[in-house]
């Protein structure tokens, strides 16, 4: 890993891994593709370190001709994937952008490294390696007693987001089989942490009960997860890219499955601990029980025994104590947070999914 591609490098997971290798690896030269849509920002990009190592580049990854150009250009040798559309809602309401980014975005960029590595270049899995970030949605949904997903289990994407990713695993596994493309891909599951965008359950959680303002649950709330720290994801991706065998699949996840409404009442304690005089303590008062979203998956669970077995990973950040530092970054990063509530099309979104929500 010499020149790095990575796409989608100022959204939430992927300015995690920028800034993960940038602090663990003195070596790679990171070249960072991000569209700059509504969840990526260079205030995420802030005070990156090795920054002499890291070039931002702001572009579409459906624009094959800037593809070819700046993989010459830059003479990549190691893609990392992360560019998507990612949130369920969103996707229910306008699936089109989904269509388009992540199965037609993954196309194009599956293209352009096989122009390159394959009949420019002629690197093998030795030489070059496209990983792709997908999600344990396109597994569909578990109930009570089924066993966790497995790299083998079947896909049964049920909403438009899991669709569209699951469209873009095969279109990667089928540029490895048909082609010899070096590929790896990993299945995670919900990941937390520095960064996110407040659209998701735990930072919208937090930020509404620091405003007072109602904590949405859907329907009962007894829906399960599994809560992987972004720091635990950055690792194990680092690591799939150094050992991971070209062509295979592996499951992250964060070990544990708490309901979602586990997760908003941990919050509201931290909170409370934190604030004991706020007028909102406690802020478990400010749930709010909402008409749950259509199709809403009911479980996830992740199988990690082959990464574990495979690379010797596992997560390092339990969930309660990676809760703690999630509300805590939130907490000392107000100016960040202040810059997203000022996005029109954040609030016009907030708006749209919750307030008319019964």
């Amino acid at each position: 890993m010499k020149n790095m591609l990575i796409t989608g490098g100022a959204g939430f997971i992927g300015s995690n891994f920028v800034r993960y290798m940038l602090k663990n690896n003195s070596e790679v030269c990171i070249l960072n593709l991000d569209a700059l849509t509504y969840a990526g920002s260079l205030k995420n990009l802030e005070d990156v370190p090795g920054a002499e190592r890291h070039n931002f580049v702001q572009g579409d990854i459906c624009d094959r001709s800037r593809l070819d150009s700046l993989m010459r250009q830059h003479e990549i040798d190691t893609i990392v994937h992360f560019a998507a559309e990612s949130h369920v809602d969103r996707s229910i309401l306008g699936p089109k952008q989904f269509i388009q980014t992540n199965i037609v975005g993954t196309f194009t960029l599956l293209e352009a490294a096989k122009s390159y590595w394959l009949q420019d270049r002629k690197l093998d899995g030795n030489q070059a390696r496209f990983h792709h970030i997908s999600t344990d949605e396109v597994y569909g949904s578990l109930a009570p007693n089924e066993p966790a997903f497995a790299e083998t289990t079947p896909y049964q994407p049920n909403s438009p987001y899991a669709a569209s990713k699951a469209s873009s695993d095969h279109l990667v596994r089928a540029y490895h089989h048909t082609y010899g493309l070096p590929t790896t891909l990993t299945n995670c599951s919900n990941n937390y942490g520095p960064y996110q965008f407040p659209e998701k359950l735990i930072p919208l959680m937090i930020l509404n009960a620091l405003e007072g303002k109602p904590l949405p649950i859907y329907g009962d709330g007894h829906q399960i997860r599994d809560w992987l720290y972004v720091e635990d994801h950055c690792e194990a991706i680092e690591l799939v890219l150094r050992q991971g065998q070209v062509g295979e699949e592996y499951n992250i996840g964060g070990d544990n499955q708490p309901t979602n409404l586990e997760i908003i009442q941990t919050l509201c304690s931290i909170l409370d601990a934190r604030f004991p005089d706020s007028p909102h303590t406690p802020h478990s008062k400010l749930i709010k029980y909402v008409t749950d979203r259509p199709g809403h998956d009911r479980r996830y669970a992740i199988d990690m025994r082959k990464i574990h077995n495979a690379l010797g990973w596992q997560p390092r950040q339990a969930l309660a104590s990676g809760l703690e530092k999630t509300v805590d970054w939130y907490l000392a990063n107000s100016k960040w947070v202040v810059e997203i509530h000022k996005q029109q099309q954040y609030n016009q979104w907030m708006q749209q999914n919750y307030a008319d929500r019964p």
